[in-house]
């Protein structure tokens, strides 16, 4: 468990990275730009470091239905290799989505109207500046990016629902200790996945809240995360 929590501490700190620093200079600066390649990164990154948290969040739900469900085969299955292996696809996992959400946006051409509408380069803001037909890549990036955030979501529920179920046969103690251990996993699955899900899981249409949500999953998460897990 400790060995995903360092995983999911990096992924913390490198994820506000990705677009905090960028936007506190923006409010305190009266010049707001970011270069072509600037975007670019900034994108790659944001994305990169976001699919890697959902994918270890939910490696770490595996974890702990190990562990609470299947204690006496819990070393056995969650070895060190295990661990290192489950760590490694989330990794690559996050690369692949990244790869695919960048080359899909920035292999479209570009407006002369370059004002992106929000706090970071996201996908649906600069696909806005497109000067062509971005139906097919709008539909590429809600299957992409939403379905991995629903698919992961299914799975953790999952998990979740066989934890409680074994739980019914457990001790009250024993219930105390395992709902006490999960809750703040659940806390912090929730705080990410339901904006990630809002943003993401539809069509390209600008809501009032979007920026409000993105700032809340960017950087209020990130930082609430340690205090949820401790």
């Amino acid at each position: 468990m400790y060995f995903f929590l360092s995983n999911l501490s990096f992924v913390d700190i490198a994820y506000s990275s990705a677009t905090a620093p960028k936007m506190i200079a923006d409010f305190i600066s009266d010049k707001k730009t970011i270069s072509y390649q600037g975007c670019v990164t900034q994108m790659f990154t944001f994305h990169f470091f976001g699919c890697a948290e959902i994918f270890v969040l939910t490696v770490m739900a595996f974890d702990r239905y190990a562990a609470i469900c299947q204690p006496l085969r819990y070393t056995t299955i969650m070895s060190a290799r295990a661990c290192v292996v489950l760590a490694s696809l989330s990794w690559v996992g996050a690369l692949g989505h990244s790869l695919v959400q960048t080359l899909l946006t920035f292999q479209l051409p570009f407006c002369n109207a370059q004002v992106i509408d929000h706090y970071f380069c996201d996908v649906h803001p600069v696909l806005k500046l497109a000067c062509a037909d971005t139906t097919l890549v709008n539909m590429l990036v809600v299957a992409n990016s939403g379905l991995i955030s629903l698919g992961c979501f299914l799975i953790l529920l999952a998990s979740y629902t066989v934890i409680l179920l074994s739980l019914r046969k457990r001790s009250a103690e024993s219930r105390r200790k395992a709902l006490s251990t999960c809750g703040s996993h659940f806390t912090v699955v929730t705080f990410f996945f339901v904006p990630c899900i809002f943003i993401y899981l539809r069509p390209s249409t600008t809501f009032p809240l979007d920026k409000a949500v993105s700032v809340f999953y960017t950087t209020i998460t990130p930082m609430l995360n340690p205090l949820s897990i401790a």
